[in-house]
């Protein structure tokens, strides 16, 4: 060998040597750290076990038994659990996020990524709105579907009480096709309420399919969680089939006495879809109340009419499950019920009912209502499914106690005093069950490589706190809280950072 491939050769080792230094130092530095002592719950659904993790520069870069490099930061876990940061597939943050970028009551819960958008509602341009939040980033994640409701009115304006005609139609798929480029992950339907429900069946397929060319999925609040839920689901199946589009049923329940404790026919019918090839999946909120306008309870729209009103106040077991949260016009019926309302005011709940109606109508303003009408044995029946994933519908400043309790409320109630699932599995259905819906593979697991969204939390004590007279009671239990790998919650608040990132196709 020559002294000039000697050389060569020489030089070749002493560069591959420096690299690995630098890799080495690089790993091992300062900025990074480490947390040991956890038991690992790592989102595949795997069993708990014992591991260190090592963070650098907003990615997981090892996951074993390792001991810290001299000098590095270390976070001692010894009694919780590392999990993946909760992705919160159905969140009502969007109005919220700007005023509040720490957006406590979500981190409280360990949330680290909220999907916006849905049921219909979603932000309108969407290019903007996330330019906007790119410059003034919130402490977590963010993404957003466009919804069927934006569009809608987008192009039919205030002459939408009709289906649309096929040229409308065609103006709303370029619609959705425009927010898809700009940075909408999916399209989100809301068909129960006043602008989706006058939509024809063939309309809602062809804006799905525009957002399927865009890789795009179809996140429905479905057009009856009541007396028509069957046919609802079924409908729902067939927009996923015509569309050729995977799906996401919100909040998956049974509303209503007609089809109370009929969970297992409603699963077999899912299952039976899922069979055959179409791509679905569900959330549930952990709550048997759900929250709406005063409208939604009168599926057939005759609001002053008494015999619809009764049959709706019978349907979900009578007026004193009907809670009113929020209502401007009047804030004296705030957190009464409408028999409570309907026996100071010395009339029958159906005449208090309209009388809510006809004040809210003349200033433009529906009441904000929780009704308490499921069966805990439907919710469990849902929960123990395993393609049905956790899901708060809350979000900032939500009046409902899912707002601020969902996630922990599942550690430690559905998991730890009822054993309705194991810790495990109920993780995998907050992480990488909504992340395999997302399409996103860097996410909703630990593992090296992975983004370092992460939370500890106490499996000993971790709880809601949230009720319906006080929504905004953060949870307990929840330790820490990372996204892309900087600490945001700690201590039992927000630490003021803000690397929340937008998530976009």
């Amino acid at each position: 060998m020559s002294f000039i491939s000697r050389f060569a050769a020489l030089l070749t080792l002493l560069l591959l040597a420096a690299a690995s230094l630098a890799l080495h130092a690089q790993e091992n530095s300062s900025s990074s750290f480490v947390i040991t002592g956890a038991q690992l719950a790592d989102g595949t659904g795997a069993p708990l076990h014992l591991a260190s993790v090592r963070v650098q520069t907003g990615k997981i870069v090892k996951v074993g038994s390792f001991l810290p490099a001299k000098g590095e930061t270390v976070i001692d876990a010894r009694g919780l659990v590392l999990a993946p940061g909760f992705i919160d597939m159905h969140n009502h943050s969007a109005e919220g996020i700007a005023a509040d970028p720490l957006a406590e009551t979500q981190l409280a819960q360990g949330i680290t990524t909220v999907i916006l958008g849905p049921d219909g509602g979603s932000v309108w341009p969407v290019g903007p709105w996330l330019e906007a939040r790119r410059k003034d980033p919130p402490a977590l994640n963010l993404a957003t579907l466009i919804g069927h409701e934006a569009v809608r009115l987008a192009v039919m304006g205030e002459n939408y009480k009709r289906a649309a005609t096929p040229g409308e139609i065609s103006k709303m798929a370029a619609l959705v096709e425009q927010s898809m480029r700009e940075g909408a992950i999916g399209f989100s339907s809301g068909l129960e309420y006043e602008v989706g429900s006058y939509s024809s069946t063939d309309e809602v397929v062809a804006l799905a399919a525009a957002a399927a060319k865009h890789g795009g999925f179809y996140e429905t609040h479905i057009r009856d969680e009541a007396d028509k839920a069957f046919d609802a689901l079924q409908e729902e199946i067939s927009i996923a089939e015509r569309a050729h589009i995977p799906v996401e049923h919100s909040h998956i329940k049974l509303g209503t006495t007609a089809v109370l404790g009929k969970s297992a026919e409603y699963i077999r019918i899912i299952e039976d879809a899922r069979k055959r090839g179409v791509d679905f999946l569900a959330d549930c909120y952990p709550y048997d109340a759900w929250h709406s306008g005063l409208n939604v309870l009168v599926p057939d729209k005759q609001y002053e009419n008494p015999k619809s009103v009764e049959k709706a106040l019978a349907d979900v077991g009578g007026a004193s499950r009907i809670t009113i949260t929020n209502f401007a016009p009047n804030t004296a019926y705030e957190n009464h019920t409408i028999e409570d309302l309907a026996k100071q005011a010395g009339i029958s709940p159906v005449d208090m009912y309209i009388r809510i109606y006809r004040e809210g109508d003349a200033s433009k303003t529906e009441a904000g209502i929780i009704g308490q009408s499921m069966l805990e044995s439907d919710i469990k029946a849902f929960y123990q499914q395993p393609w049905v994933m956790v899901a708060s519908d809350g979000g900032i400043a939500m009046r409902h106690p899912r707002g601020a309790g969902t996630f922990p409320r599942v550690l430690g109630l559905f998991v730890r005093e009822k054993g309705w699932l194991t810790l495990p599995e109920a993780i995998r259905k907050m992480t990488s069950l909504p992340a395999q819906r997302l399409g996103w593979k860097d996410r909703g697991v630990i593992r090296e490589n992975a983004v370092a969204d992460l939370v500890l939390f106490n499996p000993a004590t971790v709880i809601d706190r949230s009720t319906f007279a006080q929504p905004f009671e953060l949870p307990s239990g929840i330790e820490k809280v990372f996204v892309s790998g900087e600490l945001v919650w700690s201590s039992g608040k927000p630490t003021g950072a803000r690397p929340g990132k937008i998530i976009a196709k």
